[in-house]
């Protein structure tokens, strides 16, 4: 998925994200804001998984998804 699109589809994502990473509160949503490195960094942090895994996870939840919501 292009980076862009998360920006774009900040509200539409979040619900998706929320199902596969539970531990993502409402104050962490509110500072991502949709920003991509923000995310991955924070889903890193709460899961001890490595950058690569956390954007291979995102990659094969929403590849190729123009409209993932």
């Amino acid at each position: 998925m292009n980076r862009d699109i998360w920006a774009g589809q900040w509200k539409q994502l979040k619900g998706k994200l929320r199902q596969q990473w539970g531990k993502l509160t409402d104050d962490d949503f509110d500072r991502i804001q949709g920003d991509y490195e923000m995310l991955v960094g924070r889903l890193q942090e709460l899961y001890g998984k490595s950058r690569e895994e956390i954007e291979q996870d995102l990659q094969n939840r929403f590849a190729g998804r123009q409209n993932p919501a």
